[in-house]
């Protein structure tokens, strides 16, 4: 009887090991068919903060501050519902804009007239500092980008204008800066 038992036992073991080896390369498979998230092929790029010459908050001084969006995708995206952020005072609400793929937008501050290139958020005030953060989210308020410059963020200047890096995690970081805050 104890015989019994024990092949009874003895297959019943061997049937559980076969299952848990048929049951982990389908479990397996099933994670790495899991669909990732897609990241955005609409990035920040190019940051001018600190517009050149006399801040006299003239139309021109404040239209020579900008923020760069890039579709680095083939396909176009139509903008339309996105939104480029300082905070939630200062947000640009994209119209019917559609980028189109490998072209980019710049996203002044001052007041002009909008076109494929060039779209103006109407500020009567400077908006960007030279410490600062971007966001720009998706018709979806899903956050797609955000960058940083300045100090606390190693940011790299010249002359006002922020640009290159090394991306981590969707987010812009710079290497050394020179100067100190910039406040309008």
């Amino acid at each position: 009887m104890l015989s019994s038992a024990s092949r009874i036992t003895a297959a019943v073991l061997g049937s559980a090991a076969l299952v848990a080896t048929a049951a982990l390369p389908a479990a397996a498979a099933s994670q790495a068919q899991a669909p990732r998230p897609q990241r955005s092929a609409v990035v920040l790029g190019e940051v001018q903060y600190d517009s050149p010459g006399r801040d006299d908050r003239s139309n021109r001084s404040l239209n020579g501050e900008w923020v760069t969006v890039r579709n680095n995708g083939r396909q176009a995206v139509n903008l339309k519902g996105w939104t480029l952020a300082k905070d939630s005072r200062h947000t640009y609400h994209f119209k019917n804009l559609r980028l189109a793929g490998r072209q980019s937008v710049r996203v002044h501050t001052g007041a002009g007239h909008d076109t494929a290139r060039d779209v103006y958020q109407g500020s009567r005030s400077y908006i960007w500092d030279n410490k600062d953060t971007a966001t720009l989210r998706d018709a979806h308020k899903r956050t797609v980008d955000t960058k940083h410059w300045g100090p606390q963020h190693g940011g790299q200047q010249h002359g006002g204008q922020q640009h290159g890096g090394q991306q981590h995690g969707g987010q812009q970081h710079e290497g050394p800066q020179r100067g100190g805050p910039r406040h309008h």
